[in-house]
């Protein structure tokens, strides 16, 4: 048996060049991992795919498929696919992440997936071939096998490694409600933003530690859309803000709001927004 951890990301920036001609959206934004994880236990069966799962934690949690509609399934089926052999295989897996929450969770399982059968199976896939598998199950899933700082362009799977950042406590807080990916990006398409992150330069001040500056051009082109869902998303950023985060932000799709702070205000930044679902962790 193997164990393997699947963490969450988080947006520091999402913006959306365009729609493409294969029906995807060209996207340009800075991807995050943190701490926050779900858990796999993987072991070796004759063939095909079992998987089991525990979502009792995280609230509609018995909505989440454990058939051939989960990432972490479609992963098991993609690395097989790709190695042209059984390598058949039994997921455990326990949810700690929320799902249709912006934070890649179920992304997240599937890269772990990947990752922990070619550990299992010794298969010794380089991290390239294992990002390639991830392509086929989901675009957020090759940043979620590499982790880190990232830039990811293209649909999501174009990764370009930044260097790391402090590792800020992150506050995170989702509202009542949830918010398909599908739906953010065509209510997008309908009134695109005007004002978008600008990446380049935030990349050169997160890589000169000119963190102050950096955090003030922050932004996220979905939000304005969630917004029209969630209106309580305002009110929820004011008031982590007021309580001393240096940044807050829609993650994804949303509606999962995220402020970046140090140790010292993280009681205070989660009690300000105590009618939401607080998770509190740090960047990884």
């Amino acid at each position: 048996m193997l164990k393997e951890l699947a963490r969450a990301k988080i947006n520091l920036t999402l913006d959306i060049k365009g729609l493409r001609t294969d029906g995807y959206h060209e996207v340009s934004m800075i991807m995050q991992t943190i701490d926050f994880a779900d858990e796999l236990e993987l072991k070796k069966i004759s063939g095909g795919v079992s998987l089991k799962m525990d979502a009792t934690q995280i609230i509609g949690g018995e909505l989440i498929p454990t058939d051939e509609r989960n990432l972490a399934w479609r992963a098991a089926l993609e690395f097989q696919k790709f190695c042209g052999k059984s390598l058949g295989v039994s997921i455990s897996l326990t949810k700690r992440i929320p799902a249709a929450a912006g934070l890649a969770g179920g992304s997240a399982d599937a890269a772990a997936v990947i990752r922990g059968m070619n550990r299992l199976y010794e298969t010794n896939l380089t991290e390239d071939e294992l990002c390639r598998i991830g392509e086929g199950v989901g675009s957020d899933v090759p940043f979620c096998i590499i982790g880190g700082t990232c830039l990811a362009e293209g649909r999501g799977e174009r990764l370009t490694r930044l260097n790391p950042i402090k590792k800020f406590s992150v506050v995170l807080a989702k509202p009542r409600g949830e918010i398909s990916t599908a739906w953010a990006y065509k209510t997008y398409d309908e009134a695109p933003a005007t004002i978008h992150p600008p990446n380049e330069k935030i990349i050169k001040q997160l890589a000169s530690g000119e963190y102050d500056a950096a955090f003030k051009n922050f932004s996220n082109v979905l939000e304005g859309v969630a917004l029209k869902k969630i209106p309580a998303i305002t009110d929820y950023k004011a008031k982590m803000f007021a309580a001393g985060a240096k940044v807050v932000l829609m993650s994804g799709s949303g509606p999962t709001i995220f402020a970046l702070t140090d140790a010292e205000h993280v009681k205070q930044i989660a009690e300000s927004v105590a009618d939401a679902q607080i998770f509190v962790t740090k960047i990884f």
